[in-house]
């Protein structure tokens, strides 16, 4: 896979990242706007736990490259306000999910809305930064452009989008990616092949890297090896006295209280039904990092029908100790899919939503899956029980042949190394922009090449 970068991309820091292409026309970057006011001052919004995240890092990595200090502002989580932020709300008032279940929120969300254009355009920021959530986003962006070109205001921001819609996911889909480069100066893109369809339909983009890349790097997950050298130790079962003969499973509910709300009372009655072909059957709950999900599934203990431990967000380390101390995992379709496949850890996906989203989604989508490694491998790889099929009955009966069949556990931890290199640019087409031996102690990242791009751009 070759990685390219666009003609008018310089990346940072400044010892590794100083190299112009020949035909490049000097205009005034990002960092050299920012320059003129001694600082450079960023509104960066997230509207779920995973943004969060990929907020975070992004804000961590354009501290180590700016040569300027930097000043945030924006909506986002615990992380991201560890890194200087103060969200203007909390995040999850804009966490809602699906068609029909967003109707009920629309007048809360366009308040939120005009809050937040109001406080980008007093902060008078030198880039916007959005991040996933593209209902919100890219309503933001638009409405925000406007108001700068209505009322003529000076210093326009530089927008920046992280996550391309799953335009490939949708009958024409990719059709209405034009539109964007209205109010869209530059898309982040996280799977391979994404950044070519933009281009191609006039939006500029970056293939930076999946970022759960980042968090399995720190394990040295993301290296090409025997699928039992990736094995974890097991903390979870000596930490907690559980027997070392347990049938432990790995449980993720979603992020979002509206998901957790639907998926968690279903994953209970499975977990119940297995209670017989599996008697010492215990469970690891992870929990994200939304207050709301945090009570829900406190209170929802008291019903869950097996042993259970919480596993609170915000340590790496703890979640893949888990899935390491599991034999499987049963979760709501999302970016953590990825994540057991790169931890190894055989899975089940599980997907229900309001009915009348679901029609629309059987209507509308054009790929037969909905979990990202079946998609980028384009095989069934996970097992997947959607809609009807997400009942209790099934997700028991397909858990337990996931948890003896050692040819369906492996056919998961084989297809991981091959999503693996899907997953990241290539080092030997990174280096074809950048001496690698040059990057010193700033190692590649898709953080780091978000920042760089950020802090480079120069406006056509």
């Amino acid at each position: 896979m070759m990685f390219r970068v666009s003609k008018r991309h310089l990346c940072f820091p400044f010892s590794a990242f100083t190299k112009r292409f020949s035909s490049f026309q000097s205009t005034k970057s990002v960092i050299d706007r920012a320059a003129v006011d001694g600082e450079l001052r960023v509104f960066i919004v997230s509207g779920e736990v995973s943004g969060d995240n990929i907020g975070s890092r992004l804000m961590a990595s354009l501290r180590k490259l700016s040569p300027l200090p930097l000043r945030f502002h924006g909506i986002g989580g615990s992380l991201m306000c560890k890194q200087g932020m103060t969200s203007l709300f909390p995040m999850e008032d804009l966490a809602v999910m699906g068609v029909w279940e967003l109707l009920p929120h629309l007048y809360k969300l366009r308040v939120k809305l005009k809050q937040t254009i109001d406080a980008a355009t007093k902060f008078k920021p030198h880039v916007v930064v959005t991040v996933d959530s593209k209902g919100f986003s890219f309503r933001l962006l638009k409405e925000l452009r406007a108001r700068y070109n209505q009322q003529c205001l000076e210093n326009c921001p530089v927008h920046f989008h992280y996550v391309a819609p799953s335009f490939w996911a949708w009958r024409g889909g990719a059709s209405r990616l034009g539109g964007l480069s209205e109010f869209v100066d530059h898309l982040f893109c996280i799977l391979p092949n994404e950044e070519k369809v933009c281009r191609e339909y006039g939006v500029e983009a970056t293939f930076v890297g999946h970022p759960v890349l980042e968090d399995a790097s720190e394990f040295n997950l993301v290296r090409m090896c025997k699928p039992q050298e990736l094995k974890l130790e097991g903390l979870y079962i000596s930490k907690y006295s559980l027997p070392s003969d347990s049938t432990v499973i790995s449980v993720l509910p979603g992020s979002r209280l509206q998901e957790v709300e639907r998926m968690l009372p279903i994953f209970s009655k499975a977990m119940k039904l297995l209670k017989e072909p599996f008697p010492k059957l215990a469970t690891l709950i992870h929990v994200a990092s939304n207050s709301q999900v945090d009570n829900y599934i406190g209170g929802s203990l008291c019903e869950w029908p097996v042993p259970a431990i919480l596993v609170p967000s915000g340590s790496t380390r703890l979640k893949y100790d888990a899935f390491g101390a599991s034999q499987v995992a049963l979760c709501t379709s999302g970016t953590v899919a990825i994540e057991l496949q790169l931890a190894h850890l055989p899975s089940l996906v599980a997907y229900r939503a309001h009915f009348l989203t679901e029609l629309l989604i059987r209507y509308k989508a054009k790929i037969p899956y909905i979990s990202l490694p079946n998609i980028l491998l384009d095989s069934p790889i996970i097992p997947e029980a959607l809609f009807q099929a997400c009942n209790p009955s099934n997700l028991a009966s397909i858990l337990e042949k996931l948890i003896l069949d050692e040819k369906m556990r492996e056919k998961q931890v084989v297809a991981a190394e091959k999503l693996t290199r899907l997953l990241h640019p290539s080092e030997s087409g990174i280096c074809n922009f950048i001496r690698c031996s040059d990057l010193g102690s700033h190692r590649y990242t898709p953080s780091v090449l978000a920042a760089s791009t950020i802090l480079s751009y120069a406006k056509r």
